[in-house]
């Protein structure tokens, strides 16, 4: 799960966890320039996979390795 509400997706049991920009643009932060906004959504998208493919025993949170600024 993406989520900017890491917290309650921590609380509902989801097992896989990748920490988001914000609410209303989980995958992406479109006041940063074009390039960098699609950098940061393919380091998100990229991390979600590797969550996928990770063996977790419980509710896991993944951070991406780049972050939005805000």
């Amino acid at each position: 799960m993406i989520s900017a509400m890491y917290p309650v997706a921590e609380q509902v049991g989801a097992s896989r966890i990748v920490k988001a920009v914000a609410i209303p643009h989980p995958c992406g932060d479109p006041s940063l320039p074009a390039a960098l906004d699609a950098q940061l959504r393919r380091e998100i998208v990229s991390t979600a996979l590797k969550a996928l493919e990770a063996k977790v025993e419980s509710s896991t949170v993944f951070t991406p390795k780049i972050a939005a600024s805000t």
